[in-house]
């Protein structure tokens, strides 16, 4: 019998504005698009090479909540006008905790507060870089 499957939840703008080299991208109007691309693009090399199901959850500005799936990929939510991606985070762990490994990742207190009571794991951005940057040169090795 398999593994149950990690899902790894991820707060996107907030891994943006942790991380110096997406949050410059993230600053400049013209090129804020880019520093999504980038944080999606590692992202989708993570789960590759680690196998978790990756769901990135970002504040929306479109109506309506509005939700991408990759096929085999990362599955991503964009949060409508009336909800952030912190609650749409939250009631996702609330939901699926007691029977899925869930794991987040936010810079948030009150956020890393409300997922650990409700049975899920806490990772900071900057753990989840290292993640990425591990699962990066997994991957570089095995091209080799």
């Amino acid at each position: 019998m398999p593994a149950p499957l990690t899902y790894l939840l991820i707060d996107g703008h907030s891994v943006i504005h942790a991380w110096p080299e997406l949050l410059r991208e993230h600053r400049a109007a013209s090129r804020r698009h880019l520093a999504r691309i980038e944080l999606l693009k590692r992202l989708r090399n993570l789960q590759d090479m680690s196998g978790m199901q990756v769901v990135a959850v970002f504040d929306g500005a479109k109506q309506g909540t509005n939700e991408e799936r990759e096929p085999q990929g990362l599955q991503i939510i964009y949060a409508d006008p009336g909800t952030t991606a912190d609650t749409i985070i939250e009631r996702l762990v609330a939901r699926y905790a007691k029977e899925r490994t869930m794991r987040v990742v936010s810079a948030d207190g009150m956020v890393r507060e409300t997922i650990l009571s409700l049975g899920a794991e806490w990772i900071s951005p900057e753990i989840l870089r290292s993640l990425c940057d591990g699962a990066e040169t997994q991957m570089r090795a095995r091209l080799a």
